[in-house]
Parts: C-alpha cells; structure tokens; sequence
C-alpha cells in the first residue's frame, strides 16, 4: 500500500516560518513536520508518494529519495488548489491500488492509522477517513454518521460538539473518477471532503475510525508550540551525547547531541532538547519544553522558557526568549527581550492573513523567522511577527508586525549644546 502524502501547499498562516519554505519542513522538535507524518504512516506503506509545488526543490533536499529504507516518490500537484486535486496529481502513480492519504501539515500518533486500516478493510469500505470527537466544532468540518458509515461532510456548523474529520484517508483506486467529478468549492478549491460526499450520494461506502489519540493540525504558530510541548513531554528522552562541564545542572530529561557543549553554570529543567554542535551557557537558564537546533549558542545571563530556536540561531548574551519561536539563521543582540504576558492577561492576539485571531494563549512571545538579526536592547511586544532576512536596529521597540526583508531603525534626534 502507498502513502500519499500532500506537501504542496505554502503554508501562509505560519509565516513568517513558511517565507522560504514549505510548512511541511519547518522543524519542531527539531525535526520537520513532515517526518513525524512519515514515521507514523511508515508501518503500513510499502512506498511513500510526496505532493509537492511551493519551493519543491526545498522540500525535496530535505526528505531524499527514501525515508526508512522506503522509496519516496515527488509529483508535482496539478494545476488548481485543494486536496482533491492534490491527490488527483497521483492517478498514474497509484495504478490499481488501494493507498492512504494524509495532510502532511498534522500530527498524529500510529494508531490512528492502524485503526482507519482495519476500518477499511472490516466495511470493505470504497473510502475511510479518522474521525475525532470535539467539544466545539467551529474550526471543523463536521461528520455526520449513521451505524459504522459516513452519511455526509458538512460544513462548519458552529460552536457544538462531534465528530470532526483529521485529513487522514485510505481509498480504493475508483476514487480519482469522483475526483474526476468534484467542483470547485465556495473557497475555490478542489476539495477531498466534497469528492467523499459525491461517493455517498452514489451509494458508494465510505467509513469512519474514531481516534481517541493526540492530533493536532498545525496551522498557526501556536500550533508548534503546543505539539514542541506534547513531543518532549511525551516521546523525549534522558540522553547526553555532548560534553557537560563541572557546575552545569541537567535535571532530566534532557536530550543533549554529539559535539555540543554545556558549560558551567547552566541550569536546564527537562523536558529541553538539545541538537547537535551548539554551545550552551555559562551561567544561562533554560527552561521546560524548550527545543534548541543544531549549531546554536545560548550564552551568558540567557533564559529560555517554552520556545524553538532552529538551527544556526543565537540567543547569545543578556536576552529573555518566552514562548517563542525563532527560526533559522537568526541571531538575537544583546538585551533583545521577547515580551509574552499581557498587562492585563488577556489572550495574545496575532495577525493572521491580514486579520487578527486569537491564539487561545495569554503567553505567547514573539514569531521570528529565518536570517533575522536584532541589535542591543531590542524589545518585542507580545505576539509580534517579524519577517525573514529582517534587521531591527539597536533600542527598537517592536510593536507591530515586520515584513520580510524589513529595516527597522529608530531614529533618535541629536540634541547639541555648547558649554
């Protein structure tokens, strides 16, 4: 059985993360979403089928030709957006097969898809899908069944409870002749949930598994916070690969990589996970389900609190980094402060696609993409963006989103006096 995985999207909600990348390849955990999509699917698939268009020559170094001693094959989506025509771009390579598809952006642990497998094959269903009860359906589509099959897909009804569907799906091959048939949606899509829907009302099977497991859709920045904190609280464990000078303080589990070094002074509460070549302290403070990448220096009189530095990042003297998220190649100047707590604890509010939402959080830092530099004494308010390739010159106050590629200097007039 193959799996197809859909990677084609450019992934807006999460930039500035996503300005040079697909969303799929951007690292929590330090390691790329898609990976985690990867492992979980990799018990049940005999080849891996990667959808791919936004910056695809990216996505494509990153993963390589196998995953697991597995094959992985690229197709680029066919013109038109959505996951019906994505999973459409695979017909030829799918021939006659039955075969799993899968959002590439989630997380999901193995049995979900042990339990959509023998769904499928227990209904001799024409297609399945993971299904997962919610209190609040607002943000999703909602299932309506009857007995063990689907009866429809419908839209978002509102703040009530169901079952909502997960973007995880086994098919057998007539699907792509519904797909054949799907229309545009109101969003202008080619959606899988409306194909599923034209299986049903021409009597075709499709079931359900419902999944009592961890899921999350990673969609927002947020979203990487939440499942950064699920991974190392869950799946991380004490193990030190790198050097430990006398003084340092390592309460478990912290995972530490070959080559990088801890100096005296530093005082680490696990669950934290460490990378490769990176060096941390002296005399710096790094607090539970912090991710730290390959490469990256966390220096003296520097906390760090719930946050992802990426690889080749530097928070390297003096700074406060607090439910953050910092991407590649980015270094902080001394005293860069990220603010994370509202005066009046209300939830953080960030700009999404031009409109404000809220992340449901009332500590949330700042988002900082890749190849950004701050100067001394930068402070950035909470829920801040600042695009990639920015710089943010000394004292600025960072109250507002920054674009990419930004210059962000504070002009200060000169006062002269003769005495």
């Amino acid at each position: 059985m193959k799996g197809v995985i859909l990677a084609a999207g450019r992934g807006e909600r999460l930039r500035p993360l996503t300005d040079d990348r697909p969303k799929v390849i951007v690292k929590v955990a330090n390691r790329p979403i898609i990976e985690y999509v990867m492992e979980n699917l990799d018990p049940f698939v005999d080849e891996f089928i990667v959808v791919v268009r936004y910056e695809k020559e990216r996505l494509m170094k990153a993963l390589g030709d196998e995953f697991g001693g597995k094959p992985i094959t690229y197709v680029e989506q066919l013109p038109g957006e959505g996951t019906a025509k994505a999973i459409e771009s695979t017909r030829d390579l799918i021939g006659n097969e039955e075969f799993i598809a899968v959002n590439g952006d989630i997380y999901f642990e193995e049995e979900a898809v042990r339990a959509l497998i023998a769904t499928f094959r227990r209904e001799n269903a024409d297609a399945a899908l993971v299904v997962k009860h919610f209190g609040d359906l607002s943000h999703f589509g909602r299932i309506e069944v009857k007995g063990n099959l689907v009866r429809a897909v419908l839209e978002k009804p509102g703040k009530v409870p169901g079952y909502a569907n997960l973007g995880i799906y086994a098919f057998k091959p007539d699907v792509f002749d519904f797909i054949s048939r799907t229309q545009l949606s109101k969003r202008g899509e080619y959606e899988i949930t409306d194909t599923l829907n034209l299986m049903i009302e021409a009597g075709k099977k499709v079931a359900y598994a419902v999944y009592d497991g961890y899921w999350n859709d990673i969609g927002r920045p947020w979203n990487m916070l939440e499942l950064n904190e699920y991974l190392l609280k869950t799946k991380l464990k004490h193990d030190v690969r790198g050097e430990v000078e006398p003084g340092a303080v390592l309460i478990p589990p912290v995972e530490v990589g070959e080559g990088t070094v801890i100096r005296s002074g530093a005082y680490i509460i696990g669950p934290v996970k460490i990378g490769k070549n990176s060096r941390i302290g002296p005399n710096c403070f790094i607090r539970p389900h912090t991710s730290i990448g390959d490469n990256c220096h966390v220096g003296n009189a520097v906390e760090v609190k719930n946050s992802i530095i990426m690889d080749n990042s530097n928070a390297p003297h003096l700074n406060y980094v607090g439910d953050s998220i910092i991407g590649e190649n980015s270094n902080l100047g001394a005293g860069t402060i990220t603010a994370n707590l509202r005066h009046d604890r209300g939830n953080i509010r960030v700009e999404i696609k031009g409109k404000l939402e809220d992340s449901g959080r009332h500590k949330l830092g700042a988002i900082i993409g890749h190849g950004v530099k701050t100067g001394i004494n930068v402070s950035i308010y909470p829920g801040r963006k600042i695009g990639s390739g920015s710089f943010i010159g000394p004292g600025a106050i960072v109250d507002r989103n920054v674009p990419p590629r930004s210059l962000l200097i504070v002009k200060q007039e000169k006062e002269v006096r003769r005495l």
